[in-house]
C-alpha cells in the first residue's frame, strides 16, 4: 500500500491487508540499499496471524520517493510520523542493520510508543571501513560486491538456500542493484557517523530481541556485547554459520524467534 509521509510517496507491504485499530501493529524496516522485500516471509505470516504488518520502503528506497536520510535520528522520528500516517498508537518494530540502528533510537525517543523491537545483524558502534564508504561514494559498483559477499557465509555463497533454484549471492547483488545511485552513500554514511547507540540502548525500556549470525562479518557479534550491556530487558539468539543476511540464510529461524518474542 502507500502512504504519504511529510508529503511523499511512501510504500509498504501489508500483504493486501488493510488497517485493523483492534490488532497489534509490526513495522519491518530494511537495512541499506535494501528495500521492504528482504522480510517477504516474516511480515507476511504475521499479517495473515492477526497483526498489521507494515514492511516499509524507507525513503529514497524500492518504491519510496524523497531522498534517502544520512543520520539515524532522523529516520527514528520518520518511522514515528509513519506510525502517526498508519494510525498506530503502539506499534512493535523489527529492524536488521541499519534498520535496526533506527529500531533502537525510535524505541529511545518514543518509549511510550514502541512496545518491543527486535534488532537483527546489529550492534553499536556500525562503523563501516573506508574502502566500503569511498565506493559507495564514487558509485562503483566493487561497494556492492564487497557487501554481498562479506553478508554471506562461507555455505552461503556456494549454494544451500532452502527455496529450491534460489540463488543468494545473485538475488544479494540484484537487491543492491535496484538501489538509487547515493542511497548506499548516505546509507552507510548514517550507520558511521551514528554514536548515539549505548545511550539509546541505556533510554530504551522495552523488551528487546537480538538476533545475530555467528559469521557475520559486516556486524560481528563482538560488536553486539556493548549493546547487550546497556540493555535492560533484552534476549539474544546466535544463528550458527549464518552471515549478515540472516533473512536469506536463515528464514524460518529469524521468523520463529521473532514469533515466539512478539507473542
Amino acid at each position: 500500500m502507500y502512504l504519504s509521509v511529510d508529503n511523499k510517496k511512501t510504500y509498504a507491504y501489508t500483504a493486501n491487508r488493510a488497517f485493523d485499530a483492534s490488532k497489534p501493529t509490526v513495522a519491518f524496516i530494511h537495512g541499506a540499499a535494501h528495500d521492504h522485500s528482504v522480510w517477504a516471509l516474516q511480515s507476511r505470516f504475521f499479517a495473515y496471524h492477526g497483526w498489521n504488518a507494515f514492511a516499509i520502503d524507507l525513503p529514497g528506497h524500492g518504491k519510496s520517493q524523497a531522498s534517502a536520510f544520512t543520520n539515524i535520528e532522523q529516520a527514528a522520528n520518520w518511522i514515528s510520523r509513519l506510525l502517526d500516517e498508519i494510525g498506530a498508537t503502539q506499534a512493535a518494530l523489527v529492524g536488521h542493520s541499519m534498520g535496526a540502528l533506527i529500531a533502537l533510537d525510535c524505541a529511545s525517543r518514543y518509549p511510550g510508543r514502541i512496545s518491543r523491537i527486535a534488532l537483527v545483524g546489529c550492534g553499536v558502534p556500525m562503523p563501516v571501513s573506508a574502502p566500503l564508504l569511498n565506493g559507495s561514494k564514487a558509485n562503483d559498483h566493487a561497494a556492492f560486491d564487497m557487501i554481498n559477499v562479506y553478508s554471506h557465509s562461507p555455505a552461503a555463497q556456494i549454494g544451500g538456500n532452502r527455496t529450491p533454484g534460489m540463488w543468494m549471492m545473485g538475488a544479494g547483488m540484484r537487491l543492491l542493484e535496484r538501489s538509487a545511485p547515493g542511497v548506499l552513500h548516505a546509507d552507510f554514511s548514517a550507520c558511521n557517523s551514528y554514536v548515539g547507540g549505548a545511550s539509546a540502548a541505556k533510554n530504551s525500556k522495552c523488551p528487546v530481541l537480538m538476533i545475530l549470525g555467528a559469521r557475520d562479518q559486516m556486524t560481528p557479534v563482538t560488536l553486539a556485547k556493548a549493546l547487550v550491556s546497556e540493555l535492560s530487558d533484552v534476549k539474544v539468539v546466535t544463528l550458527e554459520g549464518t552471515g549478515h543476511a540472516l533473512m536469506a540464510e536463515k528464514p524460518d529461524e529469524v521468523l520463529d524467534n521473532l514469533i515466539a518474542f512478539l507473542r
